[in-house]
């Protein structure tokens, strides 16, 4: 193969034998289905109680709504090929899994780190909650989490020619397996992907624990136990 145009499809790694490609798509199924049910109920809440019509909740049905996103990426396809006794993944369908997980990952970061600031205003500075996380502004946090993907999504294996090989040792296609394939010399690709990956994970960790932080501290100033037990809840 000389180059990308001339791979149609991946092909995944599963167990050799039925029995353990059988348990693997059992296992799978379980884990899919426990957080399909306990996302959905979350969403489900939210959206039909007006008490929790609330920024705090708003954030949460979001974050539900990633959840089930970047879960429904890989593991329904791996399921599949672990029922059908198959490794294929098409070209396109390889390339949608790393962008969508991509995309769905990095807006969990940064929407749990908008949480966190959500939670800090509301304990430091409650007097100016309704201002700084009005309805408008908590929808153009929410958007902005949604898009982080997009500013992440910069290095795309797949303009990379790719001649090694089709077969990943992942059940899902990631990018690191990827540039595996390439004939090209990928390290900076790599460790430009890791630099990236690790500066916006590390800056959003700091983000929180900061915030965090900062309320424990607020919290444990209130003089009264009543004052600081209601914060904590």
């Amino acid at each position: 193969m000389s180059n990308s145009s001339s791979i149609n499809k991946f092909l995944l790694a599963f167990a050799d034998t039925w029995e353990l490609q059988l348990l693997h798509f059992w296992l799978l199924l379980g884990i899919y289905l426990a957080a399909l049910l306990g996302n959905s109920i979350i969403i489900t809440a939210v959206a039909c109680d007006h008490h929790l019509h609330t920024p705090m909740y708003f954030f949460l049905l979001n974050l539900s709504l990633l959840d089930l996103g970047s879960i429904s990426t890989t593991v329904p396809k791996a399921m599949g090929n672990s029922f059908w006794d198959t490794r294929a993944i098409s070209f396109l369908g390889c390339a949608a899994q790393v962008f969508l997980f991509i995309l769905l990952i990095s807006a969990e970061f940064f929407l749990l780190t908008v949480m966190a600031y959500d939670r800090y205003v509301a304990i430091c500075k409650p007097l100016h909650y309704g201002t700084l996380l009005g309805s408008r502004a908590c929808v153009h946090m929410a958007a902005a989490a949604w898009c982080s993907g997009f500013l992440l999504y910069t290095l795309d294996p797949f303009s990379l020619p790719l001649c090694h090989s089709n077969a990943l040792d992942q059940f899902s296609c990631e990018i690191p397996q990827i540039l595996k394939l390439s004939c090209s010399h990928s390290y900076p690709r790599e460790v430009g992907l890791i630099v990236v990956s690790v500066f916006v994970g590390f800056g959003c960790f700091v983000f929180i624990v900061v915030s965090y932080v900062q309320i424990f501290r607020a919290v444990l100033r209130i003089p009264s136990e009543q004052g600081r037990h209601k914060a904590f809840v």
